[in-house]
């Protein structure tokens, strides 16, 4: 930001612009907190650049993270600004070219307080049964089709103090962590498709992005 004094006249208090100044630098320090606080980071969070498929990178298979340190935290912190920017509610470390076993999700609603999960090593221990749900992807934006997945699965995975969880789930979330560890192993959503309707998406996501 550049700031002009041409642009103000004589009669403007450059005390007031200063507190206008720190209005506006605090709403967004405030908004960058609230997000990272669990993270134990003071810092402005960064927009990071998301893979559109068919892009390569997105096959890579992420490797596993074996010291959760502050390194770690700064990653979790920009997915987090990333995925917000982009109104998405999963994304995969993979996703925006880090192979790192790393995934974080938030299914919180529009007009509820953000509620940013963390999955680090995640693995399905176990699943069971069936649902059939319509999926979308940062990676392939425009595009939802539906796609079968296990309706409930156990979940194993770390958090950011290095805790092991293990814990049940079914419905949107089940959903959402299969998804992206797909994402982690080197698969996008779209690969479950017919080989008609994957070339069709290819062909449309050259057009819009120009792949590598």
């Amino acid at each position: 930001m550049m700031w002009q004094s041409s642009s103000f006249s004589e009669n403007v208090n450059p005390e007031s612009i200063i507190i206008c100044f720190y209005l506006c630098w605090s709403k967004i320090y405030f908004y960058n907190y609230v997000v990272v606080k669990d993270l134990r980071l003071n810092k402005i969070m960064a927009k990071l650049e998301v893979l559109h498929y068919p892009d390569k990178r997105l096959h890579l298979v992420a490797k596993p993270i074996l010291q959760i340190d502050d390194e770690i935290k700064s990653l979790v912190a920009d997915m987090a600004q990333t995925m917000y920017e982009e109104n998405g509610i999963g994304l995969a470390a993979t996703q925006i070219n880090i192979q790192k076993r790393v995934f974080i999700a938030d299914h919180s609603a529009d007009d509820e307080p953000k509620n940013l999960l963390v999955f680090i090593n995640p693995e399905i221990l176990s699943h069971s049964g069936e649902v059939i749900s319509e999926e979308g992807c940062l990676s392939v934006p425009g595009i939802y089709e539906k796609v079968s997945r296990a309706e409930k699965i156990v979940c194993r995975y770390q958090d950011l103090d290095a805790k092991t969880h293990e814990n049940e789930y079914n419905g949107l979330m089940s959903v959402c962590i299969q998804h992206e560890i797909d994402h982690l192993n080197g698969k996008v959503f779209v690969e479950y498709l017919s080989g008609l309707k994957q070339n069709f998406i290819k062909k449309k996501m050259k057009k819009i992005f120009k792949p590598v």
